[in-house]
């Protein structure tokens, strides 16, 4: 495990999950965030973004949280020797965005651009998660099965799951 990609729906798990992982392995970790959006919450350059990626990607260790644009999430896939999808029920992903809102009017969620405001960022992420049926579908896994094919892959599909998983990573 030298090239972490975690992914999955807004409000999965993601950022608590990669920090674990980090910690446990030692991998520098890159919140695609913090790649994508300046400290202000002010989006940066599709240039901007593709030239830091590219420079993550091309390190020979690194975990890499979020999806992204498109292009660039599947060039991560690739490239990755480790997958973890968070492929949680919506009704979790729309209760854990629901709940970083609620912590976050008292303290700044887990990787959240520094300067950025929850609110708008939590609009944002049930915004997404109503697109998300269009992209994390059938297609998607049969694409995603394919390009596990020579990697591995961890599916995690319940809060039970997510807790042991971060619980083992914690434990290394």
């Amino acid at each position: 495990m030298n090239k972490v990609a975690v992914f999955g729906k807004p409000g999965s798990g993601k950022s608590t999950l990669s920090k674990a992982l980090a910690q446990a392995t030692g991998l520098p970790l890159h919140p695609l965030d913090s790649i994508t959006y300046q400290p202000n919450g002010e989006p940066v350059s599709r240039e901007m973004v593709a030239a830091a990626h590219e420079g993550i990607l091309s390190s020979d260790r690194w975990i890499i949280d979020g999806l992204g644009p498109l292009g660039l999430f599947y060039q991560r896939l690739e490239a990755a020797d480790t997958l973890v999808y968070i492929d949680l029920p919506y009704s979790t992903s729309y209760w854990f965005v629901t709940k970083r809102l609620l912590k976050g009017l008292f303290v700044k969620p887990e990787g959240w651009p520094k300067s950025s405001s929850v609110l708008k960022g939590t609009l944002a992420s049930y915004k997404v998660l109503r697109m998300c049926p269009q992209f994390w579908n059938e297609a998607f896994d049969a694409k995603l099965t394919a390009l596990a094919s020579n990697k591995t892959l961890y599916r995690i599909k319940s809060v039970a799951e997510l807790k042991r998983f971060v619980g083992e990573m914690k434990g290394k």
